[in-house]
């Protein structure tokens, strides 16, 4: 009996549980297809030697730099900064710059009485 009501419900409901596609033609764009025929039928105007002629500036290759100038280039500055002399801080060149440089260090200040 099972059986036979499962025959039964597959004959009624068959029909329904199919699947159908359509057949029908895809539509077509009109504007799209006279577009694309516009696109295929372009050819690009030919570009001569001479199209760039009045739109960029011609190259110019750039100056060569000058070479620096020494500013003691002159043979008196030279022996003038060789006659100088030279000063080195902290050594002194005579005795009484020593002593005035000592006191400097030891200059004692005299106490106050403290208040505890």
């Amino acid at each position: 009996m099972l059986a036979q009501s499962i025959r039964v419900t597959s004959r009624v409901c068959g029909p329904i549980l199919r699947r159908r596609f359509g057949t029908t033609l895809p539509r077509r764009d009109i504007v799209q297809d006279l577009y694309l025929k516009e696109i295929k039928n372009y050819k690009a105007p030919a570009i001569k030697a001479t199209d760039s002629v009045g739109q960029v500036k011609p190259w110019v290759a750039p100056s060569a730099p000058t070479p620096p100038s020494v500013e003691a280039s002159a043979p008196t500055d030279l022996d003038e900064y060789d006659s100088q002399v030279v000063e080195v801080e902290g050594v002194a060149t005579t005795t009484e710059e020593v002593t005035e440089s000592i006191d400097d260090w030891f200059v004692v200040e005299p106490l106050e009485d403290a208040h505890h």
